[in-house]
């Protein structure tokens, strides 16, 4: 949401959640849509004045910021992040010949993210060499583990080439020199920290 077009008919689904963050609302806010007569169990009871979904009050300054930055999106951003994500895939293929390798379809993804891997080093070693980038190696909810992801493994990836993932993430305002000074990092990064 935020980043591509989501028509939830299109998408025949009788759930779909919002994270507020994802769109440049604060932490900790977000949307659930409910399609009609689907029928919800509470986590917390309680809140008659929430129509018994949840227990509590509504965040109201929450649920404001998030309609004030869905009014945002900018419809031309998916455009603009395609456009930086390719060419520091571009840069980094180019610096690192033969080595970078796409986790993923190469056209159906989100505008804003490159997951690679690099042959010859893990995505632990090159972003503990490149402090000055924030990135990650998976997924925000598998922080901190040294598993290889189960997206990746799932996709019929070894743990070795899972474990070598790097996820970089592009947002509104990242510019062409931020991807040359990225790629240039994480190039160098990448010939220093080469594995065994």
């Amino acid at each position: 949401m935020g980043k591509i077009p989501v028509e939830v008919a299109a998408l025949g689904a009788d759930l779909v959640t919002v994270t507020g963050h994802k769109m440049y609302a604060p932490a900790g806010v977000g949307a659930l849509y409910v399609r009609a007569r689907v029928e919800l169990e509470p986590l917390v009871y309680g809140g008659g004045q929430e129509g018994g979904r949840r227990g509590g009050t509504e965040n109201i300054v929450g649920i404001a910021a998030l309609g004030r930055a869905a009014t945002l999106v900018d419809t031309q951003t998916g455009a603009h992040l395609t456009r930086l994500r390719d060419a520091l895939h571009q840069q980094l293929d180019e610096a690192l010949p033969g080595r970078v390798h796409l986790n993923g379809h190469s056209h159906r993804r989100l505008p804003n993210t490159l997951n690679i891997r690099i042959e010859g080093t893990t995505g632990n070693r090159l972003l503990a060499a490149v402090d000055q980038i924030a990135a990650s190696t998976g997924s925000a909810c598998h922080e901190g583990t040294d598993q290889p992801s189960p997206v990746l493994t799932a996709m019929g990836q070894p743990a070795d080439q899972a474990n070598a993932a790097l996820r970089l993430t592009l947002g509104r305002w990242s510019t062409e020199t931020d991807i040359e000074h990225a790629a240039a990092l994480l190039t160098q990064a990448a010939h220093q920290t080469v594995t065994s």
